[in-house]
């Protein structure tokens, strides 16, 4: 089970989380941790990131960087690509068919990876259509902010073989990555849990060793 880490300083749901936060610091320790990406939040307004942490976060080590933003322009997608990330994320829920295709088609171009970010079968599906080959399933309602723990457990057998599955939100230790890692995912996206554990190293390395011995293909 791969783990990508998040650089999160705060969000929407929950307000404030490490706002005082040092991504050169916590980028160290999630590398030290075993993390196999990072995840920095680069929006100001709902989640009080920046450029500046991505660029920190990216130079403290060599692991590859999500830019976690609201990705709305093809400027977006080429703006991750200037600041240094190897990732940009692509909510189907914000773009119409002809964006995400096109926006996923130029990450390519760009030698970027997408993440594109569903929260069920019929933006699942969109998203196969668009040629995503790097979903994430959130497990967070976009309106309400309630988090359906079940939901990654639903969806990741629609998601064919040969597509990355990343579940994303509301997992919250070890056992939670048991679950997701049985279910067929390769890896968790995990913000919240890690930056509010008080040691974030010790953290990561519980997720990504709870379920070392699960088999992440899709019959597994």
């Amino acid at each position: 089970m791969a783990v990508i880490s998040e650089i999160k300083r705060r969000s929407p749901s929950k307000g404030d989380l490490a706002v005082g936060l040092d991504p050169t610091v916590l980028a160290t320790e999630y590398a030290a941790g075993g993390a196999a990406c990072l995840s920095v939040l680069t929006d100001v307004d709902f989640f009080g990131g920046s450029v500046d942490d991505l660029v920190a976060a990216r130079r403290a080590c060599a692991l590859p960087v999500l830019r976690k933003d609201f990705t709305v322009s093809a400027r977006d997608v080429c703006d991750a690509r200037i600041m240094g990330a190897d990732c940009v994320l692509l909510i189907a829920a914000a773009l119409d068919d002809a964006e995400l295709q096109a926006f996923v088609g130029l990450a390519r171009e760009l030698g970027i990876d997408a993440l594109v970010e569903v929260h069920d079968e019929p933006e699942l599906d969109r998203a196969l259509r668009a040629g995503a080959d790097l979903v994430g399933v959130n497990q967070r309602d976009l309106v309400t902010f309630e988090v359906d723990t079940d939901r990654a457990v639903r969806m990741a057998p629609l998601i064919p073989a040969g597509v990355v599955r990343v579940a994303e939100s509301g997992i919250t230790g070890p056992d939670d990555a048991v679950v997701l890692a049985d279910a067929g995912y390769h890896a968790v996206l995990v913000g919240e849990h890690l930056v509010t554990s008080g040691d974030p190293r010790a953290a990561v390395a519980a997720l990504w060793a709870a379920p070392a011995t699960v088999d992440p293909s899709p019959e597994g």
